[in-house]
């Protein structure tokens, strides 16, 4: 089982902007052949960030407005939050070492 939630409009501001820890959240689409590859790393980073962090995926098919309101351009995009603030962001598939990194730098 995943330890990656998921995140919309309905759900956002608690899931993300309202967490108490950081929370990593990825733009992505099912289309899109380097997301499908990222979520096997994700699934990875979130199983062993689980205690200090979360890993939350939004559709932006489904989520257009979430997408627009964040700039999202290019997907995967990566937006990692901290006290609800979008504190960095990754665009294109990355390595688990480097978003592992960048989610352990919020902790």
């Amino acid at each position: 089982m995943s330890n990656v939630g998921k995140a919309d409009l309905e759900n956002f501001e608690a899931v993300v902007l309202n967490s108490d820890k950081p929370v990593l959240v990825d733009f992505w689409a099912e289309w899109c052949g380097p997301c499908r590859q990222l979520g096997p790393l994700l699934d990875e980073v979130a199983t062993e960030l689980s205690e200090s962090a979360s890993v939350v995926k939004v559709n932006v098919d489904d989520n257009g407005e979430l997408a627009t309101k964040y700039g999202i351009r290019g997907i995967p995009t990566m937006i990692f939050f901290k006290n609800g603030e979008a504190a960095k962001t990754l665009v294109g598939l990355q390595t688990k070492d480097e978003i592992k990194k960048s989610l352990e730098e919020l902790v």
